[in-house]
């Protein structure tokens, strides 16, 4: 039971991990984005709806369409991104409204295009994308191990893709210029501006990585969780990653520790429900641990949290 919690888990924990380093990228250059929902929505779109091309017009292995999907999930992300980024930096519009309408705007506008394209090019009047089931993986050498065999039993490819996304982003935000200044502009745009370097640019492509990652924690979901593209990809996934980060103090490393115990937690519910044969309505019940876990944590050590000092705020050159 342990490994399957902890195989269970990881599933959860880094595509989650995923999307809140979107929003940590976006937060630190200033830009509030509760539109990681959205984000990972219109991204799980884009992946389901290249996959399912590929697979149906082209010759191609159903491997190669699923690791395309991928990019395709990234890209939409981002490319949904670019509203959030116009309203907030060159509208100069409410960041939090924003994200809001955004999230709006995506569960609308991908439930709408999926009934459409299904109905128009593959033939069905479903308001899903349908997705192979992703393959797993097992060390077999140490698969019997308690906890180190949950790590290396039915993992799925797109976790090694977030450990990776993970790496790339820790230094990507940490031990290069681009990070430097990207953290300046969430904590003082006036230095950055000042240094000849544009806020406005800088946060455009933080709030773009934001989508694009939240993209890909999206199209994770959709292999994993429920196998298809569908208006259940908004199960607030997006909004436990804003509340992992919030817990993580707006950090990588202990985002990563939020995220494992929202995502431990969660499989763990599910575990303890089918160990003890309750009803299958008490799997609805299970899925509010992580959500419950979220008000706790916040309770008691939201206090000693430290946000960018500009986050949210419109940058102004006039301002002193």
């Amino acid at each position: 039971m342990l490994n399957q919690v902890i195989i269970d888990g990881l599933a959860f924990a880094l595509p989650l991990l995923v999307i809140a380093i979107g929003g940590i990228f976006s937060e630190h250059s200033g830009v509030t984005n509760l539109a990681l929902e959205g984000l990972l929505g219109f991204g799980a779109f884009s992946g389901g709806l290249c996959f399912t091309i590929l697979v149906q017009f082209i010759p191609f292995d159903s491997a190669v369409a699923f690791y395309v999907s991928f990019i395709a999930a990234a890209l939409g992300g981002a490319t949904f991104s670019l509203i959030h980024a116009l309203l907030c930096i060159r509208l100069q519009a409410n960041q939090v409204i924003s994200g809001v309408v955004i999230n709006i705007a995506a569960m609308a506008l991908t439930g709408f295009l999926t009934a459409q394209l299904n109905q128009s090019f593959f033939s069905g009047s479903s308001n899903k994308f349908f997705l192979s089931t992703a393959p797993r993986y097992t060390l077999d050498l140490l698969s019997g191990l308690p906890i180190l065999g949950g790590l290396v039993t039915n993992v799925y490819p797109f976790e090694i893709i977030a450990l990776l996304l993970v790496v790339i982003c820790w230094f990507l935000l940490y031990r290069t210029r681009f990070g430097l200044h990207l953290r300046a502009c969430g904590d003082n745009p006036q230095s950055v501006d000042a240094a000849g370097l544009s806020v406005a640019r800088i946060r455009l492509v933080a709030v773009m990585i934001s989508g694009g990652l939240a993209g890909v924690g999206g199209i994770c979901f959709a292999y994993s969780i429920s196998t298809n593209v569908s208006p259940a990809i908004y199960f607030g996934a997006g909004f436990l990653a804003i509340a992992a980060l919030i817990f993580g103090n707006w950090q990588i490393i202990p985002t990563l520790g939020a995220c494992l115990i929202f995502g431990l937690a969660r499989a763990a519910s599910f575990q303890l429900v089918l160990l003890l044969e309750m009803d299958s309505s008490i799997f609805d019940l299970a899925m509010i641990v992580p959500y419950v876990l979220v008000l706790v944590l916040l309770v008691f050590f939201s206090k000693n949290n430290r946000a960018p000092k500009a986050l949210g705020q419109v940058y102004d050159k006039g301002q002193s």
